[in-house]
């Protein structure tokens, strides 16, 4: 069974699946149930994730906690399959492998094409200063990147976004899993109400866009990724408030500059050419979503 999930707020539609059967089914506290399973969901994941940690601090040996971050990985997005597959009485659409290549790689050079262009202009107009680095942990980038991005994602779209959308519909979807996701910044350093006000409208509106786009992960995974890399690992930026060891460039705020423009420590993301340019991304991705997509449903 399969139905249209309209808002007439948004006045579009996705092609995101909902789930309407098993825990998910329409009737009384379907709304509650929604996020009941979603606290239930979040716990699971955050078990899983765990692991991770809990083995770091058992071995520490750096081979062991790279194939432990690829192990939790997998384990996550396994554990999301049968949850759905047992708790929603669905398959998982949104994880479908086939289209995974061409989505990612998609997604991951939007992502770079939107940072080359905040730094470039912050560059441009004398805001920041650029220099030659040493990229030369280049690989643990690359991992940390594919993994960040793949983790993040799953928390943040396929659960919070999508069980919200579920209870309150897809414009409260997108709002409040932006919102969280910027709040979770605040913990990060360098971080600042601003800051994380910029990544819930740059990155948590914008990720969940692609989502909604095309109703599977893999292109939110790949911005994601790209959107990292480039700025951390390429530029020498700081992501969220946080500084890398090697890069390939070194880029900083030129003295003077105005940290509404430049973000400040916390980095390019916090700065107004990268809220604007995300945020302009973001209804560029919502308007495409009715011209190539079917429409949100439920199922």
């Amino acid at each position: 069974m399969k139905a249209d999930v309209r808002s007439a707020a948004w006045g579009r539609q996705g092609n995101i699946v909902l789930g309407s059967k098993g825990i998910l089914r329409d009737g009384k506290w379907a709304w509650a149930r929604s996020l009941g399973w979603m606290a239930v969901m979040l716990v699971i994941m955050g078990a899983i994730l765990s692991l991770q940690s809990i083995v770091k601090s058992l071995v520490n040996d750096d081979s062991v906690t790279l194939a432990m971050a690829f192990a939790c990985t997998f384990l996550a997005y396994a554990a999301y399959s049968a949850m759905v597959h047992y708790g929603e009485r669905r398959g998982t659409s949104e994880l479908v492998v086939r289209p995974l290549l061409r989505e990612y790689t998609t997604g991951f050079l939007v992502g770079a094409t939107i940072i080359i262009t905040v730094i470039g202009s912050l560059w441009l107009t004398g805001q920041y200063v650029i220099h030659r680095g040493d990229w030369t942990d280049w690989a643990h980038d690359l991992r940390d990147a594919i993994g960040t991005g793949l983790l993040e994602e799953l928390l943040a779209r396929l659960i919070l976004f999508r069980l919200l959308a579920r209870a309150f519909g897809v414009p409260a979807g997108f709002v409040v899993s932006a919102a969280v996701f910027g709040t979770a910044h605040l913990a990060n350093q360098n971080s600042s109400p601003f800051a994380a006000f910029a990544i819930a409208i740059e990155a948590g509106l914008l990720f969940a866009g692609f989502y909604f786009l095309t109703g599977r992960i893999w292109m939110s995974a790949g911005i994601h990724a790209g959107w990292n890399l480039v700025l951390g690992g390429v530029f020498g930026a700081g992501v969220s408030g946080m500084s890398g060891e090697g890069s390939l460039l070194v880029s900083l705020p030129n003295l003077g500059s105005s940290n509404l423009l430049t973000g400040g420590a916390f980095g390019p993301e916090a700065s107004i050419p990268a809220i604007i340019l995300g945020f302009t991304a973001f209804i560029f991705t919502i308007r495409l979503a009715p011209r190539s997509i079917s429409g949100a449903r439920t199922e």
